[in-house]
């Protein structure tokens, strides 16, 4: 990692991205046990090298260190030139959704037939074995679940972008035991409704967390 020189320029520096409104965290090296000085909200960074959820990013002063790239903000390309072909959306929600309509689609035909007496619990566990998908719909709102990338992404019919991440960089998830019920979920299953994430700079080591804001006492 470059040290850092408030002072210092780099001249061939080309921001990629941007830091995340909430700021993020940084590491040494693409190990969680080696945090470093968190990055401010909105800082241009170049992003170097991507390692999984790993990225290397370097800044404007030479400085460099390793984020979870999934949190990045990209910059937009900028216009296209005459006779190029104009970017395409780094983000397509309509892949997602057809996965959140096929796993609907597939756990309904799988309760039916428990419901007919076609299958036993057992054949039931079976034929949804593997199966994951989260979509929330609140409007023209929507949140969908990413397993590939273990993201959470927001689209209000405009823009789709990472909302919240399930795990740390370089946190492989361990399958999920079988529910005993529906109050069992792991750290990737859908939320009952809209949720919110937060990631705070003074706790750095922990991943961001995906929070159910609603009041458990209420109605």
């Amino acid at each position: 990692m470059s040290s850092m020189d408030p002072g210092a320029v780099v001249e061939d520096f080309q921001p990629t991205h941007v830091v995340p409104p909430e700021g993020l965290a940084a590491w040494e090296v693409p190990d969680v046990s080696r945090p470093t000085m968190p990055l401010d909200a909105f800082l241009p960074v170049q992003l170097l090298t991507r390692r999984g959820e790993w990225a290397e990013i370097l800044c404007a002063n030479g400085w460099s260190a390793w984020v979870d790239g999934r949190l990045l903000v990209s910059v937009p390309l900028p216009p296209p030139t005459t006779g190029r072909r104009p970017p395409l959306r780094a983000e397509d929600p309509r892949p997602l959704l057809t996965h959140g309509a096929d796993a609907l689609e597939r756990y309904r035909h799988a309760l039916e037939e428990l419901a007919a007496g076609n299958t036993d619990a057992d054949g039931f566990r079976r034929a949804l074995r593997g199966l994951r998908a989260g979509v929330v719909l609140d409007g023209e709102s929507v949140w969908l679940y990413d397993e590939a990338s273990g993201r959470w992404l927001y689209g209000d019919g405009s823009r789709l972008s990472t909302y919240a991440v399930a795990e740390g960089p370089g946190v492989t998830s361990a399958p999920e035991p079988t529910r005993a019920g529906p109050d069992t979920a792991g750290p990737s299953a859908p939320p009952a409704g809209p949720v919110e994430a937060h990631q705070t700079r003074d706790s750095q080591d922990d991943p961001t967390r995906i929070v159910d804001t609603r009041d458990p006492g209420g109605a």
